[in-house]
């Protein structure tokens, strides 16, 4: 007999309750899904208020912005310089001077490219002029054409030839009034004209610097009051947050950097072979302009174009140009940069779309250029920090879904050929039984906890039922499975009573039949009181009953093996209990409390154990 002590304390594990029964009787008490708080409101208000703050800051945040990334770019070059057994400082200075030793070199050579294309100017404007009268001239006479085709039928219209004169005669022009005033431009207005535009961009260029210099002077220091500021509370989490972030953004400006001085570098050659003057200029500007996504390398090919068209009489060079950076911008883009550097940004194809145009409605065409840099210091922090991780999950390039969630959402939504689909791809590196422990089961769970919630009805249920044995039939033709055995059915797996014990029962079968045991599948409904009688195990030496249920009476599963044992007293009984029971109640007081010779939480386990007994052998927990 059953010890009445570790049966109750087994039923109430089966019941979800060790304290004392349920208020309905037994059925396990699922919580209610919570609904939503006032924190949602106020992130979105937090959120307003936070693009308030870049909108009307910008022209403070825009130069500290850029000098930050201006330090991931230079960090690099000063740690090796540091590595060189150079101190900071000079490191440092030397890193920002190595900067603006290359950007005057830019300049220069752009500037002596552009200066040598004045002397030709006059000769470029009359081919253009001379390509755009033969355009208008081509189009005007394929309009008169046209006009005639569609107008030799029609009657002519009178023309007015006395309504004009009368016109004229009628009107009176009447003098308009003109006043001479001095002008009164001084030398300090022409001097302020000529310097406010160059005043701004050099304001902004030395704050940048100078910030930036200070940025990696004392790089350790602001690491340490960020995260004195942020995250002194898990100080393991925020230093790995802050050194992805650097790693990211190093890795993505240096790859940048080396992918687009390369397509600066193969334009520049393409356009020399070309013909077009100045390649070195617009293999520069080229380089250059591709630092802006998306629309970089277009604007950069309209000026080559225009050239060749200018330069030569035809339209052959100004097509060769097309070709070429229609060629080179898709292989660079699709080709090298993935073969480079993959998927280290970390984010989304659609996320670089929403945040360049997100940035540029916000920071203008700086805000274009850096949209990547800041939207992916945005997801390396919903990684990293949880209130944060709607950025990780809108922006970032990892599934939205775990595989588990992925395929109880597409039982959800009816659709088997997506989660067979799902199947395929996770069984191409791992064993059928993983998939199913892993993910299937797990999913059956969710549902489960759905089910006793009440938002899924026993129709939505008996639906994901079918959907289910239609996916475990389709995935028996498509994984290599061992020979099956040819003689009577030794094994019997009964299904309990809940509905999605089905599935898990022909999952089990299925397993089963891989090792060449033959099985026979029976339903819940044919072991009922009514129904047993005409059940035979006669010949059935081992018993496997699939228990997926957190709600409902543990006594419908005792009294269930006691109407299989009675009909097969010689046969072994593996009971499979999912979720799985408490850890404190060892595997001896379950089996004692329900009777069985083994009690099992997975189907490998229960693979296991029941080719252990069809062997007579001890059982070994897969």
């Amino acid at each position: 007999m059953s010890d009445p002590d570790n049966t109750a304390g087994f039923q109430d594990v089966l019941t979800g309750s060790r304290e004392g029964p349920s208020p309905d009787g037994g059925a396990a008490q699922v919580p209610r899904a919570s609904a939503p708080e006032l924190k949602t409101l106020a992130g979105v208000a937090v959120g307003s208020l936070a693009i308030a703050a870049l909108y009307f800051g910008q022209d403070v945040l825009i130069p500290i912005t850029l000098a930050v990334m201006l330090s991931f770019v230079l960090s690099p070059l000063v740690n090796l310089l540091q590595r060189l057994r150079l101190w900071r400082a000079p490191a440092v200075i030397i890193a920002v001077l190595a900067a603006l030793g290359v950007l005057g070199l830019v300049g220069t050579l752009i500037g002596s490219q552009a200066a040598s294309l004045t002397a030709d100017a006059p000769q470029y404007a009359r081919t253009i002029q001379a390509k755009v009268e033969g355009v208008q001239g081509f189009a005007l006479s394929r309009v008169t054409a046209l006009t005639k085709q569609l107008g030799s039928g029609a009657r002519p219209h009178p023309t007015p030839t006395t309504a004009a004169p009368a016109a004229s005669a009628t009107s009176e022009r009447r003098p308009i009034p003109v006043e001479v005033v001095e002008s009164s431009t001084s030398p300090f207005s022409i001097a302020k004209t000529v310097v406010e535009p160059i005043l701004g961009p050099l304001e902004t260029t030395i704050l940048v610097l100078i910030v930036a210099i200070f940025v990696l002077m004392q790089k350790e220091d602001l690491r340490d009051r960020f995260i004195r500021l942020f995250g002194s509370s898990d100080l393991h989490r925020t230093t790995r947050a802050l050194d992805d972030a650097g790693q990211r953004l190093s890795k993505y400006f240096l790859s940048q950097l080396a992918v687009n001085t390369c397509f600066g570098l193969v334009i520049g050659l393409g356009l020399w072979m070309i013909g077009v003057p100045s390649p070195a200029m617009w293999g520069v500007m080229a380089g250059l302009l591709r630092f802006v996504p998306y629309i970089g390398s277009f604007l950069a090919a309209v000026a080559p174009a225009a050239l060749a068209a200018a330069v030569d009489p035809g339209w052959t060079m100004a097509i060769e140009v097309v070709v070429l950076f229609f060629v080179v911008e898709p292989l660079t883009g699709y080709v090298v940069e993935p073969l480079l550097y993959g998927h280290s940004t970390g984010l989304s194809p659609v996320s670089v779309i929403v945040a360049a145009i997100f940035w540029t409605w916000l920071w203008g065409p700086i805000g274009l250029i850096m949209s990547t840099p800041l939207t992916l210091c945005l997801v390396v922090m919903g990684r990293h920090v949880k209130s944060l991780e709607f950025f990780d999950v809108l922006l970032g390039d990892r599934p939205a879904l775990t595989p588990v969630e992925s395929f109880y959402q597409r039982l959800l939504a009816n659709n088997p050929d997506e989660a067979l689909a799902q199947a395929e791809t996770l069984l191409a590196d791992r064993p059928l039984v993983a998939y199913y422990d892993g993910v299937v089961m797990e999913g059956l769970r969710l549902a489960l906890e759905d089910q006793a919630r009440g938002t899924i009805d026993q129709a939505r249920a008996a639906a994901m039922v079918r959907s289910m044995r239609s996916i475990v039939e389709d995935v028996q033709a498509r994984v290599d499975s061992a020979p099956r055995s040819n003689g009577s059915p030794k094994v019997a797996v009964v299904a309990g009573a809940g509905l999605f014990d089905q599935a898990v029962g022909a999952m089990l079968a299925q397993l089963l039949g891989e090792q060449g045991i033959a099985v026979r599948a029976i339903a819940a409904h044919q072991v009922d009181r009514a129904s047993i009688e005409s059940v035979d195990l006669a010949d059935i030496s081992v018993v496997a009953v699939a228990h997926l249920e957190i709600v409902g009476s543990p006594a419908q599963l005792r009294y269930l093996l006691r109407r299989l044992r009675a009909k097969a007293p010689a046969a072994r009984f593996v009971v499979g209990m999912w979720p799985p029971s408490d850890a404190s109640m060892g595997e001896p007081v379950v089996q004692k409390a329900m009777g069985a010779d083994h009690c099992v939480s997975s189907l490998a386990d229960a693979t296991s154990a029941i080719s252990a007994l069809m062997e007579d052998r001890p059982a070994v927990a897969a």
